[in-house]
Formats: C-alpha cells, sequence, structure tokens
C-alpha cells in the first residue's frame, strides 16, 4: 500500500474548510440507533428492511484494500436536521451528515507508525482532499458535507493533525452521483436514430382517478398545435428527443381581445358570517408582448387575498364562469368534510355556468391557500390560485416586524408564441411535471420592494407552481424561518436559504441590515443526466431596494433571539414518545408506465443510474413534455394489501394519533421528490430517513425527497373522507391520489 508522503502526485493543498466541512465539533462513537429511541431504519442498517431508505442513493459502501481485507465500513449519507425535510445551501447544494460505520479495523500500529484512523473527502478526480476527522471502530459522527461528487478515504495516520493524508489507505469508496458519466457512443448514435413516434395508449384516465369524472377538456379552446418547449441554455437533447411530441390534442383556452384585462389582487377583509363571492373566469394579459388567456377569481391573478380571523365561518359562493368544471379546495384548513372542494368524492364538479356554496371555518391562524380541484395541470397553471391569511387574536402570534408581505411564487411554461398547449385528453408532462421558465411573484415576473435599512420584514411564502420546488433567499440579509403550513415552530430557526416544495408555506422574518439592493433569488443545481455533471441555475425573482434611512423602531434585539412557541413546544412534546417504534401504515410512493416512446424509456433507464433527492429543474423537457397520463401512472401503495391509489381504503377512528412512514421507492424508473398534501388534518414531522427531525411545527404538506423515507404523526382530528395526493399537479392527474376515511 502506497504512503501518501512518498506519492508527490497526490495533492497536498485543501479546500477552504469553512466551505467543504462546515462543524461544531465531531462527535466519536456515538450510537444515532440508542439517539433515536431504539428504532429507525437507517439507509446503512446491516440487515436493510423493507419500505426503508434507499441504500444505494444514501450509503457508501467502503472498499477495503487488499493489504486489510478483513475491515469492512459504510457511510451513511445522513439527514442533517434542519427546519425542512433536505439540507440545502443558498446555491443549491445538499448537506450532508457522513455517519461512519466501521468494523474489523486492525490496531493501526500493526500498518505501520500509526496511531489512529482518519476521514477524508475527496472531489471525484482526486484533485482536492480535506480532513474529515478521527473515526474509530463503531460509529461515528462526522462534519456535515456538501461535494457532490466525491470520494471517502479513511486512512491510517500517524500521531499529529495533518490537512492531507500523510499514511495508507484502509478503506476506499464513492459517492453514488459519481455513477453518473457520460453516455457511450452506441447510445447517443441510438438517440440521433430512433423513431420517436409511438401509439398512445387508449385508455382515459378520470380527473382524480376518483369516480369518473373525465380529465379530458371538451371545450372548444384555441386552435393550438404542439410546436416545441423551452431548453435550459447549455443543455444538449438526442435528435430523437427533440423529435419527440405529445400523443394528446393541445389545447388552450380561446384568446379574445373582448376578454377583461387581468387585474392585481386585491385583499379583502371578511368577519365571521361574512358571504363572498368568487367568480372563476377568463381573462386576458401579456407576459413579454405575448398575448394569452388565463383564469382567474374575480378577474385577479392571483386571486384575491382574503384575511379572516382565527375561528370565524365565512360562506362563499363559486359562480362558474369558465369553459370547464371546476371547484374549490381549501388547502391546509380543517374545514368540514363537504366542503373540501375534491369533485366525486366531498362534492361534484361545478359545471360551466353552476355554481355552489362552501361554508368554511379556520380552526387555525396562519397562511393557506386555495386552489381547484379539477385539471390542476391546467386551471392552477392558468392563475386560479389565491391566498388565506387567518389571523390570530394573539398579537404577539409572530415576533415583531415592521410590516409583512404576502408573496404566492409560481412559474409558467411560455414558447416565443405563447402559452405551452396543454394536453386535452389527458395531462402533459406526466413524468417529472411541468416546470416553468417564467418565474412569478403575486403573478407578476420582476418583484419590488422597498424598506429602510435595519427593516424586518415579515414575508408569508407560498409555492402555488405545478412542479418545481424552490430553494429561496435574499442576498445579503439574514433570515429566520418562524411557521410553516398550520402554525408555528416550535423555536424559530436561522436559515440561510428556504426550500419550498409546491402547496408548502413557510413564514420568515428577513432583516435587511446594508443599504443598497437585495435580490430575491432561487439558486439550484441542476442535473444533466445525458452528460453525468451538476451544473448551478438561477432565478431572479425580485430585488429589495434597501435606503439608508434607518427603520424605527430598531428591531435588532428581538430579531437576534430565536423565540420559542409555547403551545408549538408543548405538542411536540406531547408526542415525542412516538418517535420510536414501528409505523402504524406506511405508502409507497412508486410509478408505472406503458407505451412510451422507445427512445423515452431508454433515457429513463439511462437516467435510473441515479437520483438527486431533488429534481430542481427541468433537464429533460421534450421527453417530459411528450409523457401524459395516460402513458404514466403515479402509485400511492399500501403495501400491507398491494392496493393502489383509489383501491386504498383506510379508516381511522377521530382523535386517533397514527404513525406514517411514507417511502419514496428507489426501483422506480424515474424516482423523484414528492410533495405529498394530507387534506383535513395536521402532522408532525417526526424523522427523515430514520434521523430525528428537531424543528417540529404543524403541517398539511411535506416534500418526500427521491429515495427517502419520512415518518409523520398525523393527528386524526377532522371527520370525513379526504385525500392524500401528490402535489405535482401532472402526478395528481397521473392517479397518485388516494382516500381515507376518519368516523
Amino acid at each position: 500500500m502506497r504512503d501518501f508522503s512518498s506519492v508527490p502526485e497526490f495533492p497536498k493543498r485543501t479546500w477552504d474548510m469553512t466551505r467543504l466541512v462546515r462543524t461544531v465539533g465531531v462527535v466519536v462513537t456515538t450510537s444515532l440507533f440508542a439517539a433515536s429511541g431504539g428504532y429507525a431504519q437507517r439507509p446503512c442498517d446491516v440487515s436493510p428492511a423493507p419500505n426503508g431508505p434507499s441504500r444505494d442513493l444514501y450509503c457508501i459502501e467502503l472498499v477495503p484494500v487488499p493489504e486489510v481485507p478483513g475491515a469492512t465500513g459504510r457511510v451513511e449519507l445522513a439527514y442533517l436536521p434542519n427546519p425542512f425535510t433536505v439540507a440545502a445551501l443558498p446555491d443549491g447544494r445538499l448537506r450532508y451528515q457522513p455517519v461512519a460505520y466501521l468494523s474489523h479495523l486492525p490496531p493501526p500500529a500493526s500498518l505501520g507508525a500509526f496511531t489512529r484512523y482518519v476521514a477524508w473527502i475527496s472531489t471525484a478526480t482526486m484533485d482536492s482532499v480535506a480532513r474529515l476527522g478521527a473515526v474509530t471502530e463503531g460509529t461515528t459522527s462526522l462534519p456535515p458535507i456538501d461535494l457532490e461528487k466525491f470520494v471517502i478515504l479513511v486512512t491510517a495516520e500517524p500521531p499529529g493533525s495533518h490537512a492531507s493524508p500523510r499514511g495508507r489507505i484502509v478503506l476506499r469508496g464513492q459517492s453514488p452521483s459519481t455513477r453518473l458519466q457520460p453516455p457511450e457512443i452506441v447510445q447517443l448514435a441510438l438517440g440521433a436514430m430512433v423513431d420517436s413516434g409511438a401509439p398512445a395508449p387508449s385508455a382515459d384516465h378520470s380527473a382524480h382517478g376518483a369516480h369518473g369524472t373525465t380529465a379530458r377538456i371538451t371545450s372548444s379552446g384555441a386552435p393550438a398545435t404542439w410546436t416545441s418547449v423551452p431548453m435550459l441554455p447549455g443543455l444538449q437533447m438526442l435528435a430523437a428527443e427533440m423529435a419527440l411530441r405529445p400523443q394528446v390534442s393541445p389545447w388552450l383556452p380561446a384568446w379574445s381581445n373582448t376578454l377583461p384585462l387581468v387585474q392585481p389582487s386585491r385583499l379583502v377583509r371578511l368577519a365571521n358570517g361574512d358571504t363572498l363571492y368568487l367568480d372563476a373566469g377568463l381573462v386576458r394579459r401579456s407576459f413579454k408582448g405575448r398575448d394569452v388567456a388565463m383564469y382567474a377569481f374575480n378577474g385577479q391573478h392571483p386571486g384575491p387575498l382574503l384575511m379572516v380571523p382565527q375561528h370565524a365561518e365565512i360562506v362563499v359562493v363559486l359562480r362558474n364562469a369558465l369553459d370547464q368544471p371546476t371547484t374549490i379546495h381549501w388547502h391546509g384548513v380543517r374545514l368540514d368534510n363537504q366542503f373540501d372542494g375534491v369533485p366525486d368524492l366531498t362534492q361534484a364538479p361545478v359545471p360551466p355556468g353552476g355554481r355552489f356554496t362552501y361554508r368554511v371555518r379556520f380552526p387555525d391562524a396562519g397562511i393557506y391557500w386555495y386552489h381547484p380541484h379539477v385539471r390542476e395541470d391546467v386551471q392552477q397553471e392558468l392563475g386560479l390560485y389565491g391566498n388565506l391569511l387567518i389571523r390570530s387574536p394573539h398579537p404577539d402570534f409572530y415576533g415583531p416586524a415592521h410590516r409583512e408581505e404576502v408573496l404566492i411564487l409560481d412559474d409558467l411554461l411560455l414558447t416565443e408564441s405563447g402559452l405551452v398547449p396543454f394536453g386535452a385528453e389527458a395531462a402533459t408532462h406526466a413524468l417529472m411535471g411541468r416546470f416553468g421558465d417564467v418565474m412569478l411573484v403575486n403573478g407578476e415576473p420582476g418583484y419590488q420592494l422597498n424598506v429602510r435599512r435595519g427593516e424586518v420584514v415579515r414575508f408569508f411564502l407560498t409555492n402555488v407552481s405545478n412542479t418545481r420546488t424552490l430553494n429561496l433567499s435574499f442576498t445579503g440579509a439574514r433570515m429566520k424561518v418562524v411557521a410553516s403550513d398550520v402554525g408555528p415552530y416550535a423555536s424559530e430557526a436561522w436559515v440561510e436559504s428556504v426550500v419550498i416544495a409546491p402547496a408548502e408555506r413557510y413564514v420568515v422574518h428577513v432583516r435587511f441590515d446594508v443599504p443598497g439592493t437585495a435580490t430575491l433569488v432561487n439558486r439550484v443545481r441542476g442535473l444533466d443526466h445525458l452528460f453525468g455533471r451538476f451544473f448551478p441555475h438561477v432565478d431572479t425573482l425580485g430585488a429589495v431596494r434597501v435606503a439608508r434611512q434607518a427603520a424605527v423602531p430598531d428591531l435588532a434585539a428581538s430579531f437576534g433571539v430565536l423565540r420559542r412557541d409555547s403551545v408549538a413546544t408543548a405538542d411536540a412534546e406531547r408526542y415525542e414518545n412516538r418517535v420510536s417504534g414501528a409505523p402504524d401504515r406506511l405508502l409507497v410512493l412508486s410509478l408505472r408506465r406503458r407505451g412510451l416512446p422507445f427512445i423515452t424509456n431508454q433515457l429513463l433507464m439511462l437516467d435510473s443510474i441515479y437520483f438527486a433527492p431533488i429534481e430542481w429543474i427541468g433537464t429533460m423537457p421534450s421527453m417530459n413534455w411528450a409523457s401524459d397520463a395516460r402513458q404514466v401512472t403515479w402509485v400511492l401503495r399500501d403495501p400491507a394489501t398491494g392496493r393502489e391509489n383509489m383501491d386504498i381504503d383506510w379508516r381511522f377512528r377521530r382523535g386517533e394519533i397514527v404513525k406514517l412512514r411514507l417511502v419514496s421507492e428507489r426501483e422506480s424508473v424515474h424516482a423523484m421528490q414528492h410533495p405529498v398534501h394530507i387534506h383535513g388534518q395536521r402532522f408532525l414531522i417526526l424523522a427523515v430517513n430514520g434521523v430525528p427531525t428537531r424543528h417540529r411545527a404543524w403541517k398539511d404538506t411535506v416534500l418526500l425527497p427521491a429515495g427517502a423515507t419520512v415518518d409523520l404523526l398525523v393527528e386524526m382530528g377532522n371527520p370525513g373522507r379526504w385525500m392524500v395526493h401528490c402535489h405535482i399537479a401532472e402526478h395528481l392527474s397521473a392517479n397518485m391520489m388516494m382516500a381515507f376515511t376518519v368516523e
């Protein structure tokens, strides 16, 4: 075995340790199994249980050198507890807590003049190396890492603290992402030559797979043709992929200059017993000189911002002036089941020209939203959504702030000629979902805000995009997260960015200390599956101009304190004993496909070599666009019964507390993240990949990373028959839903 000190080509330089290895110390030989309460399914378990986290995405097998054949080891890429279900840096790189499990290590002295073992991390090309820390037999938790492709080394080292290896390699392993490699020339040639046409399956799907509401758009829209979809700059596609077209009819709402011009959202204050009329209709608007017809509530995009006191009940009359049926779902609101807005489950769809009366009560303060539950891939994308701001009677419900801003975040898919059409018979973009290329804040590109120096702004963030998970930050401003979907965190937390999936909400406080401009950005990392590389991607959503004049009063002291919420803390502590122990129910998320073009199937097999926990942006746009909900079925499966989607029939008693484990099946041909929404109830996130969470807040939507498991504690407090579904609109249109009953 070579000694690093005698091999001049091995680099001795290191990275900036504050960038690569962010640490507050190393915990050695900690039993994480015991720390989690005696029960956990971890990616590196010696005997992996079925329906656990993916071993090949989150566990690195360490290979011994020939001179030490008995040594064994694994390094778990463990979830790093934070307010979100993934840990991300502001630039979109993901962070992990490496946990080394080592056994059968010989005494270091038996290998030479060595006294200990040390773990190192290196780039995949071995051109740089950084020290992780000392390791021993057993379990060692190491400092967080954030490289995308890397190598783990375990070496026997001499005395002293060294910045680069000087001893002998004993174990080594590569991150799962290193499996990504450029394609062989045969694959490229195949992609250039294969005829991409494929007959479309004849089966018709229902709008929600429930009781026969058709997904087909039968109204007469604008004459539309399939042309192409936008591609990200710098990406290359195979010729056969570029030739793909959806096997459904294109559809767009008919544009006319007689349609009313869209209006910005207006605030509507409502009191207990008030009645509101919401008219769903068509509007005209323009994006970058392109005239398009869209949908709107009361002619506004987004729909009216409704401000209602907590515990109030209002009446909302929906009047449908659209060219297709619709409903309103009151997302996250624990209301009476009959008004939940799910077609053929809680109500009949409201036909064009029809109306429906909702009685909506608001038991919880916070930020919520409303949207249709019929062809969300179309109606939500076209602008049918709005926020609900439910006010607590307690003025100190959140910490002090100078002002509040309610931001609805969306994206829209446009070409040079206007909107990319939708599928008439079934949803397009059924594989990865419809990623837009124009970013919108409150319905408009280019959000602007003026503040004073030192001003603390409370932002209510809602992601209403069909598919896109965002990684938001304000450049040069400090930020803390104070609340999520259904209420405050037990303890606030400092964050560098906010990872927010479709349908999730977060409340953050941001202090703008530096005069000038702070930009609101979405910084992520794209994955080029064709050439096996990660690349940066930045969307600028808006700008905050910070004046030199100081804000009054000075809230620096209160902003600098992380508050604890006594009610949320008590709720979290009340259920702490449920962190350990087996789940009461399992739900496995998977995918089936049929009738896809040959080139699509080939690319999916190439794609399946590695899945990133989050698919931030669409890097296979043509292949994704040409997949429809007749060819792709996204699956929720109950492994206890084998039933799937709407055939699942779970029943619970009112007041029952249920531990539910969500499992993203690695074996799926395209595993990806799923924002899972549970209607009518609230839940706590207990653990991710077997690692207990530390930041507890009541939620209704959770982001399940690819190949991961998430444990939830669901409070079944609201009787009725309720939906569970993925909130990627195209996945829902491809049947990814089930229902359960609370007696």
